[in-house]
This record gives C-alpha cells, sequence and structure tokens, in this order.
C-alpha cells in the first residue's frame, strides 16, 4: 500500500492553507496525486446574515449562487499556492452538496484524508462540527488530522505509534507503514493504568516489532505505567520524544464504550499537538 491518492478539505478557516501545504508536501513525498476537495455547502443552509442582500426574489438562487463564488475563491487560492510550490500531479474539485457526505464520498476514492482539527477557534461559517469523528466513522479510510496551532512541514521524520493491540490499533498501524518507512525513528508506546495488570499476550509487542523490522521499519518499543488519562499520557510523551506525528487507532462514541476507554480519542481530538493519522 501507498498513499497514491490523497485527498485535502479545503474551507475557509485561517488553517486551510497550512492544511492543503502539508498535505501538498506529503504528496510529492509519496508520489500522490492531491486532490483538493471544496464542498459549496449548498443544502447546508450554512449562509451569513448579509450574505444575501434583503429584498432578493429568488434568496434559494442567490444563496447557491454566493456559496459557488465563495467556494471557487477557495479553490482558485488553492491552485495558486501549489502552482508557487513546485510540480505536483493535483486537482481542485468542486463538489455541491452538504460537507460531511462530500467529504466521506470523496474520501473513499482515496489513500489519505488530510482534515483540519475541529473546533478551530478562526471558525468561519463554512465550519463543520464534528467533521473529524463523522468521516472517521463512515469513510472507511485513514485521516490526517492537522492542529489548529503549530507549524508542521513535510513528511514525518519521528513518529510515535499508540499500540494496545486492539483491533483499531492494528489498522492504525497498517495505514500507516508508508508513512513509517520514510521516518527515521518509530516508537511503539504503551500504557497501563497504575494498578492495573499488563497483557503481554494482547500486546504481542516483540512480535509487532518483528513485523516492522520485515517491513523495513526498525521500531523501538516502550511500555508505560500512568496515574493520569492514558490521552495525557500520550499526549506527554509524544512531546517529550520531540515527535511529529502519532498514530493510532480512533474508536466509536458510544456511552459504554467511552467509559471503558476513557474518551481517549476525544482527549486526543481535543488536545492534540502535532498531527494525529488516525485509523477506525
Amino acid at each position: 500500500m501507498n498513499f497514491r491518492t490523497i485527498v485535502v478539505h479545503l474551507d475557509r478557516s485561517d488553517r486551510c492553507a497550512a492544511r492543503a501545504a502539508l498535505a501538498a508536501q506529503w504528496a510529492r513525498a509519496h508520489e500522490s496525486h492531491l486532490v483538493g476537495l471544496v464542498p459549496t455547502g449548498l443544502w447546508e443552509g450554512v449562509i451569513p446574515a448579509d450574505a444575501i442582500a434583503t429584498g432578493m426574489t429568488d434568496y434559494i438562487a442567490d444563496a447557491a449562487t454566493h456559496l459557488r463564488l465563495r467556494a471557487e475563491a477557495v479553490s482558485r487560492e488553492f491552485r495558486k499556492d501549489i502552482h508557487e510550490s513546485g510540480p505536483l500531479s493535483y486537482e481542485a474539485r468542486l463538489v455541491d452538496g452538504a460537507t460531511i457526505d462530500a467529504v466521506v464520498r470523496h474520501g473513499r476514492a482515496s489513500d489519505l484524508l488530510v482534515l483540519g482539527q475541529d473546533d478551530e477557534p478562526d471558525a468561519k461559517d463554512t465550519t463543520v462540527r464534528g467533521l473529524v469523528q463523522q468521516v472517521l466513522m463512515e469513510a472507511g479510510r485513514p485521516l490526517l488530522i492537522v492542529p489548529c496551532a503549530g507549524n508542521f512541514s513535510g513528511p514525518a521524520k519521528n513518529v510515535v505509534v499508540a499500540w494496545d493491540g486492539s483491533r483499531e490499533s492494528t489498522v492504525a498501524l497498517h495505514v500507516a507503514l508508508p508513512a513509517l518507512r520514510r521516518a527515521s525513528r518509530v516508537t511503539l508506546l504503551s500504557f497501563r493504568r497504575s494498578g492495573g495488570e499488563g497483557d503481554e499476550q494482547r500486546l504481542l509487542v516483540p512480535q509487532m516489532i518483528q513485523f516492522l523490522l520485515r517491513q523495513g521499519i526498525q521500531a523501538r518499543s516502550e511500555r508505560g505505567v500512568t496515574e493520569i488519562d492514558i490521552a495525557d499520557a500520550l499526549l506527554s510523551r509524544v512531546s517529550q520524544l520531540d515527535a511529529d506525528l502519532l498514530v493510532m487507532g480512533g474508536y466509536g462514541h458510544s456511552r459504554l464504550r467511552e467509559r471503558v476507554l476513557g474518551g481517549v480519542t476525544q482527549q486526543i481530538l481535543a488536545q492534540m499537538t502535532v498531527p494525529v493519522m488516525m485509523a477506525h
């Protein structure tokens, strides 16, 4: 597997350019085709109150025109930035319809989806709350989620893989293999809570290290005991290791599962400080 097609979601947020630039850098490194996906937001009803002049006789038609022109402006900026940054196979794709539906459908025709962290402080009227969680559960593709703060450039060189032996973390590790092969340092990181018992049969850490080695990836393992939340422990260790990518499984958000897992996925998505590659 490789990231032959990468789709990046484009909108009007101030972090859109940084997200698109990182997606372009990944696309060049992996010799991918990059799709800049621009949902117009038509049918979502997300239109600024002052965007359409009062007294219009055909509000729906005027609103659709406004949304289309706004999407075209985002597309032009994307093409301009790509042109200035160097050769790359790419396209800008405008899609009428609701944002989540458009990202899910077009994301399925990709190897990797690049999204921005939810709840960006600079959110504009096109920002869709809960986009990451819904796309994660519905698209069936891995996500590269870019934080709403910080500067990130190029493919990851120092990667932490959150490993708990689960189906989700297994899926995440496998889809991340193209990125792991390009990294100079890979750490397989496992935590258990203080007072809890280790589960060596579930983790199979030596076997996973050998699996990665056969994939051409030299990885090291770390196992820790923590008295704080698993998400906080992960992010703290990511910072200490100066990692530039966290790979982890993403879980569903039923009340029962969240109680069992402690809401690790939600906490990471809310507090992330480096890009996160996540799969479900």
